[in-house]
């Protein structure tokens, strides 16, 4: 049997068998033009907040979409519903522009998909879409992670030209599982280490044990870079750059969290074979459909 061998040059190698040293970034964080503060921000933070990205009238009209998707029985067996572990409650949502019309025409207009075009200088279109619950009393957080990592190694993104956009759904507090934020961090790529199980990613949507950076990397960056976190009414949203260092922690409190989440990729940085897995992860996690978003 002849060998074969991956030939492409990978600027951000991750998952190796041992600690690896960060990696300072050598792609812009702003590949468009820097015009405005908010963007200014955004290159020196890796990310923005946006107050009121959506009125009290849109928020109602996703909350009566994600109601009639929860409502349905039909859906709820769909491998592109999340279950958690502990509470035995919807987690997430996956394809959700593909799921409702509504969110699918929202996406489009240009205060969302055109901020994504702006940022990354070029077209976009859709890498994953979902809503995200983070239900009272019970609702499990998300470890510190980059979703560039996860989306190079297992999904094959060849580089960190894309930008995910929070949209908060319910009052996002500090005390009830907001998402924090290390700025700067974008700017330093952290090796992960250990091999990609095969089919993981199920597990991984749960709670994520595979590509999680070390407790010395999270301590080293910390150290560096602070913590912020992100809350505000409903409406609100974060624009985040795709490697920037997040995570959320449990929710504890009577008040229920969750948000629309969406990914936006340059159409100039297109999937390709995974870097770090055997197999690509399956299409409404990583979208293989470039086409732009219009």
């Amino acid at each position: 049997m002849t060998a074969t061998y991956d030939t492409r040059f990978d600027r951000y190698p991750t998952r190796t068998d041992g600690p690896a040293p960060h990696l300072e970034r050598t792609d812009p964080t702003v590949w468009g033009e820097v015009g405005t503060a908010a963007l200014a921000s955004f290159d020196a933070d890796g990310y923005a907040i946006l107050d009121g990205l959506l009125d009290r009238a849109e928020v109602a009209d996703v909350a009566a979409e994600i109601e009639r998707m929860t409502g349905d029985p039909e859906l709820m067996l769909d491998e592109r519903v999340v279950i958690e572990r502990e509470s035995n409650r919807v987690r997430s949502i996956f394809e959700v522009h593909k799921l409702s019309v509504l969110i699918a025409n929202l996406l489009r207009e240009s205060r969302i998909a055109g901020m994504a075009r702006q940022v990354l200088g070029s077209e976009v279109y859709i890498h994953q879409s979902r809503i995200n619950y983070m239900p009272g009393l019970r609702g499990a957080g998300f470890y510190w992670h980059s979703d560039f990592e996860t989306w190079h190694a297992e999904d094959g993104m060849p580089a960190p030209r894309a930008v995910s956009l929070s949209i908060a759904l319910t009052d996002n507090f500090p005390f009830n599982g907001s998402l924090m934020v290390m700025p700067g961090s974008h700017r330093t790529f952290v090796p992960c280490q250990g091999q990609t199980p095969a089919q993981h990613y199920r597990d991984s949507l749960r709670e994520q044990q595979i590509g999680v950076p070390s407790e010395a990397d999270i301590t080293d960056l910390a150290n560096r870079h602070g913590i912020a976190q992100f809350t505000g009414r409903a409406g609100s949203a974060l624009l985040f750059d795709s490697n920037i260092m997040h995570g959320s922690p449990n929710n504890i409190t009577p008040f229920p969290r969750s948000n629309l989440f969406i990914v936006f990729n340059s159409v100039d940085n297109t999937l390709t074979d995974p870097y770090a897995a055997t197999t690509p992860r399956p299409t409404y996690i990583g979208s293989r459909d470039f086409t732009p978003v219009m």
